[in-house]
C-alpha cells in the first residue's frame, strides 16, 4: 500500500464540508479521510470551535451537531504539537495552518484562501484548493 497522505485543511474547507454535505469540500475531506490522516492544532481547534459556534450557523445546523461533529472530527484527527513558529502568510491568521503543515510533516494543505494558495509549494509542501485535491493523483 502507499504511504498515506498527512493533510492540513483550513478552517473555510471544514467548516463548509460540514455546511454543504454534497460539495467539493465535502469530497476533499472525505477523500483525505479515506487516504490519511487529518492534521490538527490547538489552534486550528479554537479557531474552529470559535467558529462553528457562531449564531450564524444555526439556520444550518443547530450549534449541538456543530459540536458534536467537531469532537468527532478532533478524535479521528492527528493533534499536531506546535514547536516551530511561522511568520510568513501575508495574512498572519493563516500562518496557524503552515505551522501545522511544517511541525506535521504534511504531504498537502487543503485551502481556497488566496492568501496560503500564493505561498505553493510551501517547504515542499503542495497547496491545493479543494477540487484541485480531487482532481490530482497522489
Amino acid at each position: 500500500m502507499a504511504n498515506r497522505g498527512r493533510f492540513v485543511l483550513d478552517t473555510n474547507v471544514i467548516v463548509s464540508a460540514l455546511l454543504m454535505k454534497k460539495s467539493v469540500a465535502r469530497d476533499a475531506l472525505d477523500r483525505a479521510r479515506a487516504e490519511g490522516e487529518i492534521l490538527l492544532s490547538l489552534t486550528v481547534i479554537e479557531e474552529l470551535h470559535d467558529v462553528l459556534s457562531r449564531p450564524a450557523f444555526d439556520r444550518y445546523i443547530d450549534e449541538e451537531d456543530r459540536l458534536r461533529f467537531l469532537s468527532l472530527f478532533i478524535k479521528e484527527a492527528t493533534l499536531v504539537e506546535i514547536s516551530e513558529q511561522i511568520q510568513e502568510c501575508r495574512d498572519p491568521k493563516d500562518d496557524k495552518f503552515l505551522e501545522l503543515a511544517v511541525n506535521g510533516n504534511a504531504t498537502l494543505i487543503i485551502s481556497g484562501d488566496k492568501d496560503l494558495q500564493v505561498l505553493n509549494p510551501f517547504r515542499n509542501i503542495s497547496i491545493f484548493s479543494p477540487r484541485e485535491f480531487l482532481d490530482t493523483e497522489l
